[in-house]
């Protein structure tokens, strides 16, 4: 077997090869030292193709490429791969590949179709130009063909504009909806078989060399302004299973007028009260119908849970005929769209050769098309979605006497599955963000049940991107990124337990060293919000928190307790790298902050209250404020187990969001403007954290020694999954089907009921503390660096198999250390 290919087999920081575009679209200098970024730039497709001719079979191919925006790069027609992963156009980043398997002696064709999106993305934004570079799409590949000489992007290249896309149809979405792309395809307009060997591209012009040009740099080779010196991909190449719908039913529309220029969503959405002829038919692929004259024909596919990836398919039918697409997560229906996500696609068919795939994923379970425009037969011959997740290796599993209990969590691992792309995205459907706070559960549960962690340390790397004033941004890759806009400060905390996790779990040194001044630049953000108390007052900014209804107006308990939790976390890891003077700054303002957070506390109630205004503690309190005191010690332990007792007791909970129950545009708005109704007994109800601070929650729990409550406490996430729905949604009772921040119980299952979890940084050495509470019986198998820790508790029999040492504790008995190897152990309830 060859080696794999590495950054040393290329060329020593600058490139050979050179940034090319289209020659349609040439790159004139613009004035001054550099050119402005255009917000309303439109999108553009290039298509680049090159000819080598191999006098034998190559054993080695190493190539690597990259592009702004996007690439897909084709060897004889078949895709190798696609790329560069999400991230700051400053931090550009490239793809390596072996074409060793793929190229074949003779005639070969290297094709690259790079995609421009000219305005921001969910996962893209515009580069800041120089006076040529940055303004629209780039690409840039090298290739060591071996004694043949490096094959490299430059004017050689066949290259051409593709016009088949058109970007005219607008729509009304909402402002995260619009950052999943919206393609509208005209097939008549694409040249058929361009990848392919033999296609004729001798009407073709050359590719077009882009130099940087700015302040006295004239050079096309990376490194250059605006992208910096490109750095080789970190994580896992991605890939998934095919997926087709389970359920599919037409429907014949008699009469309709089909609207120009409106998007393929309204379109379906104009569509669904027109008159249909006849019942809905259930059909199964390939699917057969005749579109009238006058009407059209609705397709209504259920995948049968949420999917993600890219949408293909295979049809035949006239020319000119159009296929309207509508992705969903529920069946479709009128009615506002806020909170829910928007996604379509248009295809108008060239009448032979109709097949199509989607350059950018999507996620849904329901796709409803409108086929319209040409009457006639139509057979959809197939269609099917390729998912697109980051690898899982030595993935976990957990067995239990509750069946319900293994449901959820085998829908936590689908569901961090799916928001686990180039980046933990908050869901597949409604956004595909990567924010800065979400992913701190997407990290724990990858930490907790992947061995391959890639992807768990990037989540750290690409929220490293402070504003000037230390605070990162709420979600990163975005235009309120590239402008310091406003942001949620405690996403930034949330962060840093992310840079503590990979701590605990991996003990990499030079990774904690490079995040640690980010960390204390967070910190310091805080600092002058430090009452002479040392509680936190009138922190500027989103401080959300958590969809539930809490309370931070004025001086915070949970602020102080998220930044204190922080310190605590900092000043740890500051001593583990022989940093005294940044864990004594650390612990000065933990311990300030320790000595004032007394005001919050209740003693009738038992808990810890949200606030205190005008120097009052007010009556509202949250689930999440007990949740808090405990993680960041700042309640004392003597307390623990009655804000346990107290923040855990059914009776006492209510479920409450300032956003509403529904997800209504109108509570958003108040909550967004610091209007807050409250219409619950303040004096004696507590409001229940929604999904995602359900980490913390548990956390505390198990800290607190109660992890005992844990398996009862995981039933409430059965209410996610109903209706044929495997995944766990976003808040209780609203939100998407597919949200990877809820998905704590998933994790809590391997690091508190089987109770594996490292002992020290880099799990030199495990800590196993198993708690089944109302379990008869558990088992499963937790992924280390050294292998999988298997555990099996039946009985009052525990067997462990450990490839590491590690440190027993069971309770009620002294905490024993046992070397690496099977153990039979007598447990005692």
């Amino acid at each position: 077997m060859c080696p794999a290919i590495t950054a040393n087999d290329f060329p020593e920081i600058r490139w050979l090869g050179n940034w090319i575009w289209v020659p349609e679209e040439p790159i004139l200098p613009s004035g001054g030292f550099a050119g402005p970024i255009d917000f309303q730039a439109k999108e553009s497709h290039g298509l680049f193709r090159k000819t080598v001719r191999l006098n034998h079979k190559l054993e080695r191919v190493p190539t690597r490429i990259t592009a702004d925006a996007r690439y897909a790069l084709y060897i004889n027609g078949e895709e190798i791969g696609r790329g560069p992963i999400r991230s700051q156009f400053r931090r550009l980043h490239y793809d390596m590949y072996d074409l060793a398997p793929y190229l074949q002696p003779g005639e070969n064709v290297i094709a690259v179709y790079v995609k421009y999106y000219g305005r921001e993305k969910a996962f893209w934004t515009p580069a800041t130009p120089n006076r040529t570079l940055g303004k629209t799409g780039v690409m840039v590949f090298e290739s060591d063909l071996s004694e043949q000489g490096w094959l490299v992007s430059d004017s050689s290249w066949k290259a051409q504009k593709a016009t088949a896309w058109d970007h005219e149809s607008a729509d009304e979405r909402d402002l995260t909806a619009e950052g999943v792309p919206l393609e509208i395809f005209d097939a008549r307009r694409f040249p058929f078989g361009w990848k392919e060997v033999g296609f004729d591209d001798s009407a073709w012009g050359q590719g077009q060399v882009i130099y940087a040009m700015m302040s006295g740099l004239y050079r096309s080779q990376p490194p250059t302004h605006p992208y910096g010196p490109l750095y080789p991909r970190p994580i896992g190449q991605l890939s998934g299973e095919l997926r087709r719908p389970a359920v599919i039913e037409t429907e014949i529309i008699s009469d309709l007028v089909v609207k120009a220029g409106h998007s393929p969503m309204e379109r379906v959405d104009q569509a669904q009260d027109a008159a249909r002829a006849g019942r809905p038919q259930k059909q199964a692929l390939p699917v057969s119908c005749q579109v009238p004259d006058a009407g059209a024909v609705w397709v209504k596919m259920d995948m049968g849970r949420i999917v993600s990836g890219f949408v293909q398919f295979t049809l035949q039918c006239a020319s000119g005929t159009e296929l309207d697409f509508s992705y969903t997560e529920e069946p479709i229906r009128q009615g506002s769209h806020f909170g829910r996500m928007r996604a379509g696609t248009r295809y108008t068919a060239r009448g032979e050769n109709d097949e199509f795939g989607l350059f950018d994923t999507i996620g849904f379970r329901y796709a409803t098309i409108l086929i319209h425009g040409g009457a006639g037969s139509v057979v959809l011959r197939d269609f099917w979605v390729r998912e697109f997740q980051h690898p899982w290796k030595e993935t976990a599993s957990f067995a239990c006497s509750d069946p319900e209990v293994e449901r959820i969590f085998a829908a936590g691992l689908r569901t961090v599955q799916l928001c686990s792309s180039d980046a933990f995205v908050d869901c597949p459907t409604r956004e595909q963000r990567a924010w800065t706070g979400d992913g701190v559960v997407h990290q724990m549960v990858h930490l907790a049940a992947n061995r391959d962690w890639r992807l768990a340390k990037r989540y750290v790397e690409l929220g490293n991107s402070p504003r000037n004033d230390g605070i990162l941004p709420m979600f990163t890759v975005s235009i309120l990124e590239m402008m310091g806009s406003f942001t949620l400060p405690d996403w930034s905390l949330h962060w840093l337990h992310g840079v503590y996790n990979w701590y605990r779990y991996s003990g990499d040194h030079q990774a904690i060293l490079t995040w640690l001044p980010s960390a204390a630049r967070v910190l310091r953000w805080y600092e002058p919000y430090q009452t002479s108390a040392g509680i936190l007052k009138d922190v500027a900014e989103w401080n959300l928190v958590d969809w539930s209804s809490v309370s931070t107006t004025d001086t915070s308990s949970l602020l102080t307790a998220e930044w204190a939790r922080g310190l605590h976390e900092f000043a740890e890891m500051a001593a583990w790298l022989g940093e005294s003077s940044s864990r004594d700054w650390a612990e000065r303002l933990y311990q300030r902050a320790r000595a004032g957070f007394e005001v919050f506390w209740d003693e009738k109630r038992g808990s810890y209250i949200d606030h205190v205004v005008e120097g009052r503690p007010q009556p509202e309190m949250s689930q999440i404020a007990g949740a808090l005191a405990i993680v960041s010690g700042l309640a004392p332990k003597e307390r623990w187990a009655r804000i346990i007792e107290t923040i855990t007791d059914a009776k006492r909970l209510v479920v409450r969001s300032w956003a509403g129950g529904g997800q209504s545009e109108e509570k958003f708005e108040k909550q967004q403007r610091g209007i807050y109704e409250i219409d619950w007994d303040v004096e004696n109800e507590i409001v229940i954290s929604e999904p995602f601070m359900g980490y913390v929650v548990h956390d505390a729990v198990a800290l607190a020694g109660k992890a005992d409550l844990l398996p009862g406490m995981y039933q409430r996430w059965s209410e996610f999954l109903t209706s044929g729905y495997d995944t766990i949604g976003e808040n209780w009772g609203t939100g998407t089907h597919a949200h990877g921040w809820s998905c704590t119980p998933t994790r809590d299952m391997l690091i508190y009921t089987l109770g594996v979890s490292p002992a020290e940084p880099g799990f030199k050495r495990a800590h196993i503390a198993p708690r089944l509470g109302t379990l008869a019986w558990a088992r499963g198998a937790v992924p280390t660096p050294f292998g999988m820790i298997s555990i099996d508790i039946k009985d009052d029999i525990l067997t462990i198999v450990s490839p590491l040492p590690f440190d027993l504790d069971l309770p009620g008995q002294p905490l024993i250390s046992l070397p690496a190897g099977n153990h039979i152990i007598q447990r005692s309830r």
